[in-house]
């Protein structure tokens, strides 16, 4: 414990609860107020039933105890708990810091749907320094996340820029405003096909099985430290077309469709059958042109009109194999893949810098409340 802090039980320094929930039917698109639900804004209604912003928790689910803020006058749901603090003992942005800090393992309950109860979660002890001190606390913290934060910012500015920069070279894909030859992607690319369709078998270790909850969305790479793995043989079993070679793109295709991303590691992996493999013909398209053209709003619109499914929209092979694209000369592609290359060498270098900071704010949000 440290010195001058005191240990109080959560429910003793905070009033803990779950306000009304709301249907989806009842809320309103127009509506005046936001409505958040387990994982942020839901919707918006129009009525409030919390005046100030709250600290909220998530309670239900797989993202049960992921910690959320919400704006005054908005409307909370029931299974985002209300964690409301004694102002005069705990400051609202010290406890939103605490609660992110908090090992919630043993208040968890449930493995199919897990939950946090108020039963549970009241009894919970937790350190208290003074006003003052979490005050000085907030505040490094407070700079530490605004640095992450501004730094992310200058990553999605260079992804805008990269984005432009396709556009002033190339126009837009299905106006087309700059009369280049346009073909299908089917005889842009040499291969068009998705993942596996049987179900994977499960091994502890062996080849990597990338699902689209891999798929890092923000940085467009594949995340490899969390994935499942098949066996050498299942592997072995895949057809050739359906393994994934360097400067192929992957293609999400549904569920968070129309995501691209080009493989740039040379490593065996498999993937799920909601991915899709676009394999470039290189004397058409770049990778890096078949990207960025995946990415351009013209296209997602295309995928938007195609995508049938009503639980999970899914953009059929068929369909995509019929998406026309513009083929500009190579010479100009490959121009356009060296300017990106400079802003992605700029983003691993802010990317690094990010991390640093990370592991100093995981540092000091370890040292301050475990």
């Amino acid at each position: 414990m440290k010195e001058g802090w005191e240990y109080k039980r959560l429910g003793e320094v905070c009033n803990i609860y779950q306000p009304k929930t709301l249907s989806s039917k009842e809320l309103v698109e127009d509506g005046k107020y936001l409505v958040y639900g387990a994982n942020g804004v839901i919707g918006k209604y129009n009525s409030y039933n919390h005046e100030s912003s709250e600290v909220l928790m998530t309670c239900r689910g797989a993202t049960c105890g992921t910690i959320n803020v919400s704006k005054p006058y908005s409307w909370i749901n029931g299974n985002a708990m209300v964690v409301h603090p004694q102002h005069n003992i705990l400051s609202q942005n010290f406890l939103f810091y605490l609660l992110k800090g908090l090992d919630l393992s043993d208040v968890i309950t449930g493995a199919a749907q897990p939950q946090i109860t108020r039963q549970s979660l009241a009894p919970k002890k937790i350190a208290i320094p003074s006003l003052s001190e979490q005050q000085h606390i907030v505040d490094e913290l407070d700079l530490l996340s605004s640095i992450i934060e501004k730094k992310k910012a200058q990553i999605k500015e260079l992804d805008n820029l990269a984005q432009s920069l396709f556009y002033e070279m190339f126009g837009d894909p299905i106006t087309n405003e700059k009369g280049w030859e346009v073909k299908k992607l089917k005889e842009a690319c040499t291969c068009i096909t998705d993942g596996d369709h049987m179900p994977p078998p499960k091994v502890d270790k062996g080849i990597p099985f990338i699902t689209i909850s891999n798929i890092d969305k923000q940085n467009r790479e594949i995340d490899f430290r969390d994935t499942f793995f098949v066996p050498q043989s299942y592997y072995d079993s895949i057809n050739k077309e359906r393994k994934a070679q360097i400067d192929d793109v992957l293609y999400t295709v549904t569920g968070s469709y129309g995501i691209p991303i080009i493989v740039k590691e040379d490593r065996n992996f498999c993937f799920q059958r909601h991915i899709a493999l676009l394999r470039p013909n290189k004397h058409l398209v770049s990778p890096c042109y078949l990207c960025y053209w995946a990415l351009c709003k013209s296209i997602k619109y295309l995928a938007d009109d195609v995508a049938t499914g009503i639980a999970q929209k899914t953009v059929g092979l068929s369909s995509l194999r019929e998406f026309p694209i513009i083929i500009p000369p190579l010479s100009l592609q490959q121009q356009f893949a060296s300017k990106i290359e400079a802003i992605e060498h700029q983003k691993e270098l802010i990317q690094k810098s990010i991390k640093e900071v990370e592991t100093l704010f995981n540092s000091r949000m370890d040292y301050y409340f475990n």
